[in-house]
């Protein structure tokens, strides 16, 4: 079975990781979505709250599931029994810090490989704290967020 981790914050999850989760699933077998707990961030939903929008945002895909984790992401990934990482490119200002985690985790874990994918055009621009920023001023946020997401936002936000 070909297996991937899709590791994030997601606070909240996008559109723009729901298309990666859709390319990845296309491409493995089973897809983890791995919610961190450790973030170095204040996320605005608790892991528990997290992992149930992503599993709201993906329960249509079978072969994709949610969990959250701590610590390294490269002995969570062990932990699991896989060996690729999937980690997702908007612009050419992600690569510099991607391909940062990338190489160190080869230095930590020679035996994982981390694959790059790029969202669709009209996802690119998406991130996640700019549509916390757009809820928290109660703008339309509908074309960036699952109806889940954007119900949870509506209600942290009032």
């Amino acid at each position: 079975m070909r297996s991937v981790v899709y590791p994030g914050t997601f606070d909240p999850i996008t559109n723009g990781h729901i298309d990666l989760v859709l390319r990845a699933a296309r491409l493995f077998d089973r897809v983890v979505v791995a919610v961190a707990t450790d973030t170095g961030k204040q996320p605005l939903f608790s892991i528990e709250e997290r992992v149930a929008l992503v599993r709201e945002a993906t329960g249509h895909l079978p072969n994709v599931e949610s969990i959250a984790f701590q610590g390294l992401l490269v002995n969570f990934v062990r932990e699991l029994g896989v060996n690729v990482i999937i980690r997702g490119l908007r612009a050419v200002s992600d690569f510099e810090y991607e391909f940062q985690l990338a190489s160190m985790n080869r230095h930590m874990a020679p035996d994982i490989e981390t694959i790059f994918l790029t969202p669709a055009e009209q996802y690119a621009f998406i991130s996640s704290s700019l549509v916390r920023e757009i809820a928290r001023l109660h703008g339309d946020i509908s074309t960036f967020v699952p109806a889940e997401v954007q119900a949870a936002l509506r209600e942290r936000f009032g």
